[in-house]
């Protein structure tokens, strides 16, 4: 499509036109490619592995199991009678009362019962995405900012901001310390907004972290709270969507818990904290776009409500799942097995890649690695991490996410996935990138040798030979071109 005329852009509006929604960035980029060119076992084996992608589908088998066990739930039915028309008809957008109290319940067996929550406190989006941008527009006017640590995950470029005109300003985390969040990074960021001119109204995090894989210490939290308790007018926004992945239950803390062991209930602060939750990650049921706030703040619940109705979930995935989550002997099996089998999985990424020589983040959770190829680069630049991401996605066919793309201030580190792909699959992505490095490491000593038997035999000078040396593809030329 060729570029746009000034009077055809004046037929849409702004925000139609606008490029501030983030689809030009690489970690969209990299599924653009892969949608292209999808590798198939069968139909297309040699072609790009999506490793972009943070889907749950190591237990897809428990779900369908469930489903052939209890037919009446998912052919609309309750106590084998049709309630098709009762479904297919308008429902509140308050939500399906039994949906609401199941959905609460299984928040709280997530984090082991150490918190209870209120159904009452529960407003149903259309997914998480949904939910960020619903509560950004009850927080929030255009212009104020919110506060991220890095990296964060991309799509809040699109999410916080695009349509609320929500600014965000990141809080620099560094390897040094495992990207942990400090007190003078936060308070730089903080400080770099008033000079910005501003307005704080919030800090946002990802617990599980995405695209760390690493659950919010105990440590981070406090430094949030006492945060925001010295500043009366910001919001704690904690998305939890990740919860359940967490290798073992006791290593996540949910903001809940703070408020509940710091006794914080009856302060101004308990209204202002938030929750963001889904289906999408613990059960691997993105398709279904079902997302959830919860907060303790009866305004914002009343707003976000009204809010929820361009964005609803349907009542006949509202009723499939209240059956689902209110079987609690169904729901103990899956939260274990789903730990037991992510954890198994990270292994397998974690042990494959050092075999290779690249280490990753320790992490504890989520549905990727953190994954550090910071010695593969041919500089300590960006622009460098580029060039290695597009040899990766067009050479070795493996879509990853560059560490640029979720604004990490360090080039070199990419968040890779595991948890959409069989163990084949995984294997096979080993293998590719295994012999892409040793191709490497083939190149640089070849380059290495080369340039010293130059210089001795002609006695000049010749230029340094780059610490990671590739061949650029034909395919990779092209994309320069463009």
């Amino acid at each position: 499509m060729g570029v746009k005329t000034r009077k055809e852009m004046d037929l849409l509006s702004r925000k139609a036109t606008c490029n501030s929604h983030g689809q030009d960035s690489s970690y969209f980029l990299g599924w653009e490619e892969y949608e292209k060119n999808p590798h198939d076992v069968v139909k297309n084996p040699h072609g790009i592995i999506q490793m972009g992608l943070a889907e749950n589908q190591l237990c897809f088998d428990l779900l369908e199991s469930w489903l052939i066990q209890n037919p009446d739930a998912a052919s609309f039915k309750r106590d084998g009678q049709s309630i098709f028309r009762e479904l297919a008809l308008f429902q509140d957008y308050n939500g399906l009362s039994s949906f609401k109290k199941a959905l609460a319940d299984f928040m709280s067996e997530n984090r082991q019962n150490r918190v209870s929550f209120d159904s009452k406190n529960l407003v149903l989006t259309a997914g998480a995405t949904s939910a960020n941008e619903t509560l950004m527009f009850c927080l929030a006017n255009p212009g104020d900012a919110f506060l991220l640590p890095t990296p964060y995950y991309p799509g809040f470029d699109r999410d916080l901001k695009w349509r609320t005109g929500v600014e965000i300003v990141p809080i620099q985390c560094s390897s040094r310390n495992g990207f942990c969040i400090t007190k003078l990074a936060l308070e730089e960021a903080y400080e770099q907004a008033k000079k910005l001119n501003l307005n704080v109204k919030g800090v946002l995090i990802t617990n599980p972290s995405n695209p760390l894989g690493t659950t919010t210490t105990q440590t981070e939290l406090n430094i949030l709270f006492e945060f925001i308790s010295k500043n009366k007018n910001i919001h704690l926004v904690s998305d939890e969507i990740y919860s359940g992945t967490a290798f073992s239950s006791s290593e996540f803390i949910s903001v809940m818990e703070i408020l509940k062991t710091n006794q914080l209930e009856n302060t101004d602060v308990f209204k202002r904290v938030h929750i963001v939750y889904s289906l999408s990650k613990d059960l691997g049921l993105p398709g279904f776009r079902v997302g959830a706030i919860y907060s303790n703040d009866k305004d914002v619940i009343s707003a976000a409500t009204k809010m929820s109705s361009f964005g609803l979930v349907s009542s006949q995935t509202q009723y499939l799942l209240s059956s689902l989550l209110s079987d609690k002997k169904f729901t103990k099996n899956y939260l274990r097995e789903n730990q037991r089998r992510l954890n198994n999985r990270q292994r397998m990424l974690v042990t494959g890649l050092e075999a290779i020589g690249i280490g990753c983040l320790k992490s504890n959770a989520g549905l990727f690695c953190w994954v550090d190829m910071r010695h593969l680069l041919s500089s300590k630049t960006f622009e460098a991490e580029m060039d290695l991401w597009k040899k990766i996605v067009y050479e070795v066919k493996l879509n990853i996410s560059p560490g640029s793309s979720c604004h990490c201030e360090e080039p070199g580190w990419f968040r890779v996935c595991f948890a959409n792909m069989s163990e084949e699959t995984l294997n096979l992505a080993m293998k590719r990138l295994k012999k892409f490095v040793d191709n490497g490491t083939l190149s640089r000593s070849c380059q290495v040798g080369e340039s010293q038997s130059l210089k001795s035999s002609r006695k000049k000078t010749t230029t340094t030979v780059s610490n990671w040396v590739f061949r650029l593809s034909f395919h990779d030329r092209d994309t320069e071109e463009r």
